[in-house]
C-alpha cells in the first residue's frame, strides 16, 4: 500500500469487530484477581488451587499464541475468529453455571484457548490491513485493549462482588461475547490469505514445553515458597532447554511454526525488547501498586480498583493520542519522552509509604501510565513494520507471546522480589508490633521493587537511544 491509499468501510469494520473480541479477552486475564477469596470460601479450596483460575489461563495461552502462525496461515479469519469467541462463550458458559470448582476451572482454561486463538489474529489482520503511514494510530487503538483491559478487569470484578456475585462477571463476560460472536457471523469477511502448511508435531510438543514451562515457572515463583521450590527451577530449566531446541530447530526448517526471520532485523529485536521491558514494568506495576495499598491502607478490593481505574482511562488515552503522533511525527521523540516520563514516575514511587494518600498513589500512577502509552506503542509498531507481508502471521505470534511471557516474568520477579526483601527486613528488626512490622517490611520490599524497575527503565531508555529516526522507514516494497 502507498501512502495514498486509505482504509475501506469493510476493513475498519472488520478491525472493529477483531479489537472487540480482543479486549474481552483480555478483560478475563485480570478479571478474577480480586474475585479469588471469594471462590475460595464458597468452593472450599486451598488458595494454591484457586490461584490457577488466572495462573492456568495465562499458562494456556501461552502454550496456544505460538501454535497461532501456522492456524492463521492453514484456516480463513472467519474459522479462526468464530471458533475462538465460540470456546470463549462455552468456557463462559461453563464458570457462569458450575456447581463445582473443577468446572470453572475447566471452564477459564476453554476461555484461554479462544482468547489464545484470538490475540495474534488481530495484529495479523492489522498488518494486512492498515497502510504503513496509517499503523501508529490503528495500533494506538490495539493499545486500548492490550494495556487497558487488563487494568479494567479488577475494576469490573470488584464492583460485580461488592453488590453481587462472583458469578455475574461470567454472565456480563458471556453475554458481551454471545453479542461479538452474532456481529462476527453477520458482518466479519475473509482477508488473510490461507495456504496448506503440514504442523510439524515436534515443534508444537517443544513449543508447548518451552513456552508452558518458562510461564509455569515463573508465575510459580509469584507464589508460595517462590524461588525456593524446587518446582519452580525444574519447571524453569525444562522450558529454557526446550525453547532453545526449539529456536534451532525453527531456524533450520523450510517451513517453521514461527520464523524466526523477523529477528534478523535488529530493529525488530530491539523494538520487541523494549516492548518486553516496559511491560514487564507494567504488568508489575498492576500488581504491586494495589497489593500494597491493601496491605498497609486497609483498602478494598473495590477501592483498590479505583485507585488504579484514572491510570487505566489515562493509558487509553494516551494509546490512541500516541499511536496518531507515531504517524505524524514517528516514533522517536514518544519513546524518548514516554521513558524519560517513566523513568521519573519509578524514582518517586520509590518513596512511596504507608502514609501516601490514595490520592498521591493514584495521580503518581496515572502519569505512570502517560510514559507507558508512550513507550510500549511506538515500540511494538516499529517492530512490526519491519515484518515483510509474508511473514506477518510470525511477527505477530512472536509479538504477543513475547506479551503473554513479560505478564508471567515481571509480576513472579518483582513479587519475589518484594517478598525476600521484605522477610529479611522483619527478620532482622528488633521485637515490637507484628503488624507494624509487616507493613514496614512490605514498604522496603515496594521500594527495592521500583529500584529495580528503574533499572529496566533506564537499560529501555539507553536501548531507544540506539534507534535511529530513518529507522522508521521500510525496505522498499514493504506493505
Amino acid at each position: 500500500m502507498t501512502n495514498n491509499e486509505k482504509m475501506s468501510g469493510q476493513s475498519k469494520l472488520i478491525l472493529f469487530i477483531l479489537i472487540l473480541g480482543n479486549f474481552l479477552c483480555l478483560i478475563s486475564e485480570t478479571v478474577m484477581n480480586v474475585a479469588l477469596p471469594k471462590i475460595i470460601s464458597e468452593f472450599h479450596v486451598p488458595t494454591s488451587s484457586a490461584q490457577w483460575l488466572t495462573t492456568g489461563y495465562m499458562l494456556i495461552i501461552g502454550v496456544s499464541v505460538p501454535v497461532s502462525a501456522f492456524l492463521i496461515q492453514r484456516f480463513t479469519l472467519r474459522q479462526l475468529f468464530i471458533t475462538a469467541m465460540s470456546l470463549y462463550v462455552v468456557g463462559s458458559v461453563m464458570a457462569f453455571m458450575t456447581p463445582l470448582f473443577s468446572i470453572l476451572l475447566m471452564g477459564r482454561m476453554i476461555q484461554a484457548l479462544g482468547t489464545g486463538l484470538v490475540l495474534p489474529l488481530v495484529m495479523s489482520t492489522m498488518l494486512t490491513l492498515v497502510p504503513v503511514h496509517k499503523r501508529g494510530t490503528v495500533m494506538g487503538v490495539f493499545q486500548v485493549a492490550i494495556l487497558f483491559a487488563p487494568a479494567i478487569g479488577p475494576v469490573l470484578s470488584g464492583i460485580a462482588i461488592q453488590y453481587y456475585s462472583w458469578r455475574i462477571i461470567f454472565l456480563g463476560l458471556l453475554i458481551a461475547a454471545v453479542l461479538i460472536l452474532l456481529f462476527a457471523a453477520f458482518k466479519l469477511k475473509n482477508v488473510l490469505e490461507t495456504s496448506r502448511p503440514k504442523i510439524h508435531i515436534p515443534s508444537v510438543v517443544l513449543s508447548t514445553l518451552g513456552f508452558g514451562g518458562v510461564v509455569y515457572g515463573f508465575s510459580g515463583a509469584g507464589e508460595g515458597s517462590g524461588w525456593g521450590n524446587p518446582l519452580v527451577w525444574i519447571t524453569l530449566s525444562i522450558g529454557i532447554i526446550a525453547l532453545a531446541i526449539f529456536v534451532r530447530k525453527q531456524t533450520k526448517m523450510t517451513s517453521p511454526m514461527i520464523s524466526m526471520t523477523p529477528f534478523t532485523s535488529s530493529i525488530f529485536s530491539r523494538g520487541i525488547l523494549l516492548m518486553f521491558l516496559v511491560m514487564m514494568i507494567q504488568f508489575s506495576m498492576m500488581l504491586i501498586l494495589p497489593l500494597y495499598f491493601q496491605t498497609a491502607a486497609s483498602l478494598s478490593p473495590l477501592q483498590t480498583g479505583f485507585l488504579m481505574l484514572p491510570g487505566g482511562i489515562t493509558l487509553a488515552l494516551i494509546a490512541m493520542i500516541g499511536g496518531r503522533l507515531f504517524d505524524k511525527i514517528g516514533f522517536k521523540p514518544l519513546l524518548v519522552v514516554g521513558l524519560i516520563l517513566l523513568i521519573i514516575m519509578l524514582s518517586l514511587f520509590t518513596r512511596i509509604s504507608s502514609d501516601t494518600t490514595t490520592t498521591e498513589a493514584t495521580i503518581l500512577y496515572a502519569f505512570f501510565t502517560i510514559g507507558v502509552g508512550l513507550s510500549v506503542g511506538p515500540a511494538m509498531t516499529l517492530a512490526l513494520n519491519q515484518v515483510p507481508k509474508e511473514l506477518h502471521a510470525h511477527g505477530s505470534a512472536i509479538s504477543n507471546t513475547i506479551n503473554q511471557v513479560s505478564g508471567a516474568i515481571g509480576p513472579a520477579l518483582y513479587t519475589s522480589i518484594m517478598t525476600m526483601t521484605s522477610q529479611r527486613f522483619i527478620e532482622g528488626a528488633e521485637e515490637g508490633n507484628q503488624s507494624l512490622l509487616e507493613v514496614q517490611g512490605m514498604t522496603e520490599g515496594v521500594h527495592t521493587v521500583y529500584y529495580t524497575a528503574l533499572g529496566f527503565a533506564a537499560l529501555a531508555f539507553l536501548l531507544a537511544l540506539t534507534l535511529k529516526r530513518k529507522d522508521q522507514q521500510l525496505q522498499k516494497g514493504e506493505t
